[in-house]
Parts: C-alpha cells; sequence; structure tokens
C-alpha cells in the first residue's frame, strides 16, 4: 500500500498537523524521520521520502504529541511556518477603486452591460443593520432616517453581495422589448408595477442580473456580472466555479472584517440554502501521495524529479454546514 501525506499549518498558529496515511500495509517497525523541508518513512521492505514546498518550513524538535486515529492514519503535532501567497487576485471593491475604466459583462452568456466605464467615485455602503445599531446607540432620534444613499452620476456605491450605479453611465438607456439585440447593454423589464420587483435581465440570455432601485438608479448582484478592465479580454468561466469563488472571498472579508464567522446563504427570492461556520481561515494545506506511477519524483536529491510534480500549498478554510435544502440534518 501506498502513503500519503496531509500537511495541516496555521499561519496565524505557526502550528501543524501532519497526518501520515497508508501504513497500515507496510512491515513493521516503521522509523518516521520527520525534518524541516522533508519527511522520511522507512519499513524493512521500503523507503520512502516526501519533499514539502518551499512555503512551508517544519520544526521537528516541536514534535510532543503523536495518535493513531482509527480510518485516518498517524496524527502528529509541531510547529511550522507557511509563507503567505505574494500575490492575492484584487476584489470587484479592489478592482473599482484603482483609475482604470471597466466593462461589465453578464457572467451567464458575456454580453456587455457597462463598456469602458471609469468611475469618479466608488464609495462602501453601511452595513445592511446599520439603521437598527443607530437607534440602539444614539440618544435622539435617528437623523438618516427615511433616507437613502443613491449614486449619482459616475458614482458606484459598493454593498456586500451588490453594486448600485447610476443610469446615466449607461450610454444606450434600457428598453422595454423582448426582441434580440447585439446592444450590449441591459433590459428592465417590468414584472409588475411594483418596483420592488422590477427586474433587470440581460437582453441575450435573459438571466436577471439586478433590479431598478429608482427610475434613476440600477442594483446589480454580484454573482450575476463579471467585472474586467476594458484592457482586457473577456474569457467564459463556468457558472458554478464563478459563483463558488464570488461566495468564497466574500465570506473570508466577512470574516476579517467583522466579528463573526457564522453566514446564511441565500437566494435573490429570500429563500435560505445554507448555514455556515467558518473555522480556521488561515489553514494551509499540502497533499503528497506515493505511488508506483510516480516513482522517486519525491525523493530528495533524485535528479529526474519532474517540478511539475512538486506538492502545491492550498490555502484552505474549514467549514461546517448545515443544509436548508435537501435534508436539513445533514452536516
Amino acid at each position: 500500500m501506498s502513503s500519503a501525506v496531509r500537511l495541516e499549518v496555521r499561519r496565524s498558529m505557526l502550528t501543524a498537523t501532519l497526518i501520515l496515511s497508508g501504513l497500515e500495509g507496510k512491515n513493521f517497525p516503521i522509523d518516521i524521520s520527520v525534518s524541516q523541508s522533508s519527511l522520511q518513512i522507512q519499513s524493512p521492505d521500503n523507503s520512502e521520502e516526501f519533499l514539502l514546498p518551499q512555503e512551508v518550513k517544519l520544526v521537528p524538535s516541536t514534535c510532543r504529541y503523536v495518535q493513531h486515529v482509527s480510518g485516518e492514519g498517524l496524527h502528529m503535532r509541531l510547529k511550522a511556518q507557511a509563507v503567505e501567497p505574494k500575490e492575492i487576485t484584487p476584489t470587484f471593491k479592489e478592482l473599482l477603486k484603482t483609475k482604470e475604466k471597466f466593462t461589465f459583462y453578464c457572467q451567464s452568456c458575456g454580453a456587455m452591460v457597462l463598456q469602458e466605464q471609469q468611475f469618479l467615485r466608488v464609495l462602501p455602503l453601511p452595513s445592511e443593520n446599520w439603521s437598527s445599531l443607530v437607534e440602539e446607540w444614539c440618544c435622539h432620534p435617528d437623523p438618516f432616517a427615511n433616507r437613502s444613499c443613491l449614486p449619482k452620476v459616475n458614482d458606484c456605491f459598493l454593498g456586500d453581495t451588490f453594486l448600485l450605479v447610476n443610469k446615466a453611465n449607461i450610454s444606450d438607456p434600457p428598453r422595454e422589448t423582448n426582441e434580440m439585440s447585439s446592444v450590449p447593454h441591459p433590459v428592465v423589464e417590468n414584472v409588475s408595477k411594483s418596483k420592488e420587483n422590477t427586474k433587470v435581465v440581460c437582453k441575450r440570455c435573459k438571466a436577471i442580473l439586478g433590479e431598478t432601485v429608482t427610475s434613476e438608479v440600477i442594483k446589480y448582484h454580484i454573482t450575476e456580472v463579471m467585472i474586467l478592465p476594458s484592457s482586457e479580454a473577456y474569457s467564459m468561466i463556468a457558472r458554478k466555479q464563478f459563483v463558488e469563488s464570488v461566495i468564497v472571498r466574500l465570506l473570508m472579508e466577512l470574516s476579517t472584517s467583522r466579528s463573526t464567522f457564522r453566514f446564511c446563504i441565500q437566494g435573490q427570492d429570500g429563500k435560505l440554502y445554507l448555514l455556515l461556520w467558518l473555522l480556521n481561515t488561515d489553514t494551509v494545506l499540502v497533499e503528497i501521495k506515493k505511488s508506483a506511477s510516480a516513482g522517486s519524483c519525491f525523493f530528495s536529491g533524485s535528479a529526474s524529479c519532474d517540478p511539475k510534480n512538486v506538492p502545491e500549498v492550498q490555502n484552505v478554510a474549514r467549514v461546517l454546514y448545515v443544509s436548508c435544502v435537501d435534508n436539513p440534518n445533514t452536516e
């Protein structure tokens, strides 16, 4: 049986859990040696050495806890250090604050929604429950009651899950029509006379991009539009992959900026899908599996080692969740 190594490092605590599996099929006794950048497993009939990525360094002398967990393998705890990633993909909030021109695309079909727009002001909106906090902490009436924060021309106001833009920034005003057209702008479709039910739909694929807040302001959902600098070419991303990346990045932002790690995932109609609890968002994961096809690739000093097979560092988070759709008791 081949061995497998799983290393979980906590950046903030400088600790690591090293999990070795696949030892059951080996002949005992087994000698395990841990160095700063590698791990060696020796048995009477075999010897394996696993190299760790350069971004991760272990402190072997700090290994003080070893336990065998049934179904997982041998667990070891020790000190470790993981280098912070050099390049982090900017969020749409960080991206819009730069002095560039941007193009908004419908994420479902790639149709242009807003073309070569440069905002003069990009401002964050208050949190959803800011008005209730004002009432609890102020001894006088809320001075902001019945007042809304709406963008003017060339403004972009940013919420956690949406952004507000002025209709004047759209060169071709939305028209109420169902005809297909190559005009790269959205169509406002009045579902009913109620303003709350006025939806903004993509003219090409009819996907719901957002809604009209007032006669002058449109709200776009960040899960429905892709924002890119106008100098970059658009490339289609799978719908599932895009939504997952947006939600994960948003959860990471909120967990670091607010004192909460519990979230609800809701649809545009208010339907509840998931209850999430983020744990250990500073975790770095390294997984290595020794197989017969890998040969001696992970052996240190091997001249034939292919750099493509060197294990990579992955930034992960441990998540507890409860599904509110299929089985409400699933965790």
